[in-house]
């Protein structure tokens, strides 16, 4: 029972997150969700036998912003395809750039971080592109984050979520 996750949907039915099946069933019996589906197993108390739930509705809508992708190193470089933006070399190696340096009053914001190879920053410097006469393969912007990003580690073992996740299939038809 410890090691079960539950699919926890919004009352209309947008995917919110994933708990474990002790606070499902705790949501479940203080009446603030209802079971969608179960998982086909069976817990039993002295007095009664409940199902353990696979995916549950809350009774009421929970409003909250949408997730943001966090701003890291790690983030830029994949969003960047784990290349460099000037000239395009697909690398483990490489190094954040500010695009409008920070000296000359450039953020460290998705829109001004880049990731480049250490050539290419050296050649770049202190200076913006159009002064290094090097140009950006592609515009640094914020990624999107989808819902199918946030559920898909679950997606794999929890073929019954698919149908709650939106975005699943274009991702199972692509690979």
């Amino acid at each position: 029972m410890d090691g079960s996750t539950v699919l926890v949907l919004n009352q209309n039915y947008e995917p919110l997150n994933v708990c474990n099946v002790r606070r499902a069933l705790i949501l479940v019996l203080c009446g603030k969700a209802e079971v969608i589906e179960s998982a086909g197993s069976v817990i039993r108390s002295a007095a009664a036998a409940f199902s353990l739930p696979s995916v549950i509705r809350l009774v009421n809508l929970i409003k909250r912003p949408r997730p943001k992708v966090r701003l890291t190193r790690r983030e830029i470089f994949a969003r960047d395809g784990w290349a460099c933006v000037y000239c395009g070399k697909v690398m483990k190696d490489l190094t954040l750039d500010h695009v409008m340096p920070r000296h000359r009053g450039g953020g460290h914001t998705w829109e001004n971080l880049v990731s480049a190879c250490k050539a290419c920053n050296h050649h770049k410097a202190g200076r913006t592109p159009a002064e290094a006469h090097m140009h950006l393969l592609r515009e640094p912007a914020a990624p999107r984050l989808s819902i199918y990003h946030m559920f898909f580690p679950y997606l794999g073992n929890q073929e019954g979520w698919r149908k709650f996740v939106p975005g699943w299939e274009p991702a199972i038809a692509a690979s």
